[in-house]
């Protein structure tokens, strides 16, 4: 699936803050750990913010914070935030004349019907909740005695 920039930003931001909900943090910061660019960073914190999804603070002590229910936002609300005609909801236009054309439209539709499923059931807190299992996985991997 390609997701404009912006949408990928968005998710990353919003992943990091939410898995550290009581801190101020910075869009430099954000900006550094994804290795991404602050102006376009601060564009796309500007809209979550409108959004009611981050809070910002402004001044020398500011910055981002999450303000939304980790438990109930979802990939699909954040990337219809930044996606136009996302995610391509199923079509109630008339299919292609022909039968080849009919079963593709079916088949494509099917597909964006899976996808905005799919999209909908991920939560902010499942990405965050699975990332932490994998890395308690990887610690608890590195401390085994390793085989000769």
């Amino acid at each position: 699936m390609k997701l404009q920039q912006a949408t990928r930003y968005a998710i990353w931001a919003v992943i990091e803050l939410a898995s550290r909900p009581t801190d101020q943090v910075r869009a430099q910061e954000l900006a550094q750990i994804y290795r991404i660019s602050q102006n376009h960073l601060v564009r796309v914190l500007q809209t979550l913010t409108r959004a009611n999804i981050v809070s910002s603070v402004r001044g020398p002590g500011g910055g981002f914070t999450f303000c939304g229910n980790a438990k109930r936002l979802t990939l699909f609300d954040i990337i219809s935030l930044f996606e136009t005609g996302w995610p391509g909801e199923v079509s109630n236009g008339r299919p292609p004349g022909s039968a080849l054309g009919a079963e593709l439209s079916r088949v494509l539709n099917e597909v964006d019907r899976i996808t905005s499923a799919t999209l909908r059931s991920v939560t902010v807190q499942t990405i965050i909740n699975n990332a932490e299992r994998a890395s308690r996985m990887r610690d608890l991997t590195e401390r085994l005695p390793k085989a000769s």
